[in-house]
């Protein structure tokens, strides 16, 4: 099966994947914090057991980064 994984092409053994398994097969780093796109649309953590992914789907595995404020000169 062909996915599309944060724009690169990728090809997986398996199908009927769901988004908790994309994440265990591309070794994610820190899972907990990720937040997925299904085809443009987020998916709800609570989802990511039971959202199928299908060929050709595009997944975006996205940080949020927090910031502080910068005082300068």
């Amino acid at each position: 099966m062909k996915v599309i994984i944060n724009g690169e092409e990728k090809t997986f053994d398996q199908r009927g994947l769901n988004i908790s398994d994309l994440l265990k097969l591309t070794s994610i780093e820190m899972p907990e914090m990720v937040s997925v796109q299904l085809n443009r649309a987020f998916v709800e953590k609570s989802a990511y057991d039971t959202t199928q992914v299908s060929e050709n789907d595009e997944v975006d595995f996205l940080y949020f980064m927090g910031g502080g404020s910068f005082i300068g000169d």
